[in-house]
């Protein structure tokens, strides 16, 4: 039992110990495996495993396309699909006006505590008057009033944002009911994390096969758990060619301190792999994806990362571009002012990085 004052989720000498006792021992430069290639199929497998949530390759996506319309340099459409057996999910699809395939970004949206919006957090809803108020809302308050997706379309890309399991279409959650839904997954043997890291490569899938899509363009980009999505994805997913992470990137020691929401269980559970942390820190499976191009931008003033775990992660991601001679695929900053925020400047800093690793090959 935790002794009074302890704050929540103090685990006195039990948890302390535990947390000693991770060394990441699978982590590349650690591993006995010295060969990139080797090392990385079998970091991969290693995080497949603790999925808990098999490969649903042979599943048929079977899209539905509803609701197209128009916008600005771009066309609107509905998508429901099979990402997995076990269900239905709709997102957003924008395509650019002209003659493609164009490059592409899967857009993978946050928590935020907010469940009633999940793909209209990036993709301006044109199909629902609540909603929209809901997602304006949500744009003034993270991303200077801008629709993410709906730029990136303007600036010529294929975006596509589907909601994640218990947000929008998808039977909506309350904060209290996150941790019911992870219990109930885990005695099914499955996973609510697994769940959603399956059906975002998935996700990716579905993007890259696109006829409008060049497979060879396809990015993954996100804030705050949409960031660590997006590195997730690109770690997971052979389709993703490169990753922008916006506020989500650290060291799990950095995270197991008093106070932290990774100790209060709820939203933590939609990014925990039972076991995981055994074999590889945080960062360590996020270089599964290298020596793909990778943008991580962080806030210093961001109250959910200490600045220690953060520079830990950091140091591990060069490290790992850097012996694969592939230092410049890879920044990884944290900007000064900038809190747990998507702010206009930091977007237009991920557009042009977007645009650097995306052009069409010569």
């Amino acid at each position: 039992m935790p002794a009074a004052g302890d704050p929540p989720g103090a685990l006195p000498g039990f948890h302390p110990a535990l947390k000693d006792e991770l060394t990441f021992p699978l982590a590349w430069g650690t591993s006995p495996v010295r060969d990139f290639e080797a090392w990385r199929r079998t970091a991969r497998a290693t995080v497949e495993a603790h999925l808990l949530v098999d490969r649903q390759d042979d599943t048929p996506y079977v899209p539905e396309f509803t609701a197209r319309s128009e916008g600005d340099g771009y066309t609107r459409e509905l998508v429901t699909l099979s990402l997995t057996r076990y269900g239905r999910v709709r997102g957003a699809l924008l395509t650019p006006h002209g003659a493609g395939p164009f490059p592409a970004v899967l857009l993978l949206h946050d928590h935020g505590s907010r469940f009633d919006i999940g793909k209209e957090k990036l993709v301006r809803p044109w199909y629902d008057d609540t909603r929209l108020a809901a997602a304006v809302d949500w744009a003034d308050r993270h991303f200077d009033g801008r629709f993410p997706g709906d730029e990136l379309a303007r600036r010529g890309y294929v975006v596509f944002c589907a909601d994640a399991l218990g947000w929008g279409d998808r039977e909506p959650l309350t904060y209290e009911r996150q941790q019911a839904l992870a219990s109930n997954l885990f005695h099914l043997g499955s996973s609510l994390a697994g769940l959603l890291a399956r059906e975002d490569q998935r996700a990716a899938g579905f993007l890259a096969g696109l006829d409008r899509v060049d497979a060879r363009r396809v990015a993954a980009a996100g804030f705050s758990m949409g960031g660590y999505r997006a590195w997730q994805t690109a770690a997971l997913s052979d389709d993703v060619a490169a990753a922008v992470s916006v506020c989500w990137m650290t060291g799990l020691k950095g995270m197991l301190v008093p106070g932290n929401n990774t100790l209060r269980g709820q939203s933590a559970f939609h990014m925990l792999h039972p076991g995981l942390a055994r074999h590889l820190d945080l960062p360590d499976v996020a270089s599964i994806a290298a020596p793909k191009p990778m943008l991580f931008l962080g806030g210093e003033q961001d109250p959910l990362f200490t600045a220690e775990g953060v520079r830990t992660a950091y140091a591990r991601l060069r490290s790992v571009w850097h012996s694969l001679g592939a230092a410049d695929r890879l920044r990884a900053e944290t900007w000064p002012d900038v809190g747990h925020a998507f702010p206009r400047r930091v977007q237009d800093e991920v557009f042009a990085w977007l645009e650097s690793v995306t052009a069409a090959p010569h």
